[in-house]
């Protein structure tokens, strides 16, 4: 699994003109999955952006992570995550998870997300063609992949 955190002032998702995902202050998650990917990688990633301190404390020094800083959170599924660029100009998604395997992993992650935050998540439509619109806050952007742990 693979993700794009980014801190953010505000985010929200629109699907069909309609926005169906929206948040204040917190943290827009895009994510990727791959065939490859377990519980085990779910587990990791939702305890790692739990713990990520990574907002402001009352000295302007990144030291509070989503939970004490009373962010919220918003996930986006996102296969071009996965896209390979090694041959051509045309990307290959041929690492990406097909809809079957990750459409469940997506709603698995979206539940284990929430119960770690004990809180509701926010989330786009899985397959949708979704417009995102946020103000990055920092700017604050890192990416996680769940199969480069150490």
């Amino acid at each position: 699994m693979r993700i794009v955190i980014q801190r953010v002032q505000r985010c929200s998702v629109t699907v069909g003109g309609k926005t169906i995902g929206e948040i204040g202050k917190g943290l827009a998650i895009l994510l990727g999955i791959e065939e490859a990917d377990t519980q085990e990688d779910i587990d990791w990633l939702c305890g790692k952006i739990s713990r990520l301190r990574i907002f402001d404390d009352d000295n302007g020094v990144m030291n509070l992570d989503i939970r004490q800083s009373g962010g919220r959170a918003i996930v986006i599924s996102q296969f071009t995550l996965f896209a390979s660029t090694k041959k051509g100009n045309r990307p290959s998604y041929i690492r990406s998870a097909g809809e079957a395997f990750a459409r469940p992993m997506y709603e698995r992650f979206l539940a284990s997300l929430s119960e770690v935050l004990d809180a509701e998540v926010e989330h786009g439509e899985f397959g949708a063609d979704m417009q995102v619109s946020l103000v990055n806050d920092g700017p604050v952007t890192i990416c996680i992949d769940s199969k480069n742990r150490e």
